[in-house]
């Protein structure tokens, strides 16, 4: 065999080269959130972007064993709160285990019938549109209901810390 897999120590080189490659990648951060009965969901996500226009869609990658991806798959809806750059105790917070009590002292209400979290930069309402297998995670693709944005500057993270985004000053001449 020739594959990465029958060869452990390619393979974690590959992993860790892997991650090293996507940690110099600067992503936005969010939280996405859903309701199981009368319990919120939610976990920090940075693997998310926006798909289609027509319709409006969006995609979110959530790990295969996580709680949250269960209460989706049930629900077929969920938020997406878009982190500002004032929330990183929020992204910290939900970047944990610990299902709904991850919403202990948290402020919260509901918009569209999913969890949304006052001060993000953006919030999206989704409907499930499809639930997609890709290795170790399950990529969910999501209908917009509702799209609200606020004038604040974006959470993002990028070689293992967070920041924000700074626009260059860049002369359209050159």
């Amino acid at each position: 065999m020739t594959s990465t897999e029958s060869r452990p120590d390619v393979a974690a080189d590959l992993k860790s080269a892997f991650r090293e490659a996507m940690a110099g990648v600067a992503t936005p951060v969010a939280v996405v959130t859903a309701m199981a009965g009368p319990s919120p969901y939610g976990t920090t996500v940075s693997a998310f972007t926006s798909l289609s226009m027509d319709p409006p869609m969006v995609l979110v990658s959530l790990d295969r064993g996580s709680d949250l991806l269960a209460v989706i798959g049930g629900s077929r809806r969920f938020g997406l709160n878009i982190l500002g750059a004032q929330q990183p105790d929020l992204a910290m917070n939900f970047a944990r285990k610990g299902g709904p009590a991850k919403f202990g002292g948290v402020d919260w209400r509901l918009g569209s019938q999913v969890p949304r979290l006052p001060g993000a930069s953006g919030f999206l309402a989704c409907e499930v549109a499809d639930l997609v297998t890709g290795g170790d995670h399950v990529v969910v693709f999501g209908r917009v209901l509702s799209a609200e944005t606020a004038p604040r500057p974006p959470l993002t993270y990028h070689a293992r810390a967070f920041g924000t985004h700074t626009a260059l000053d860049v002369d359209s001449r050159a």
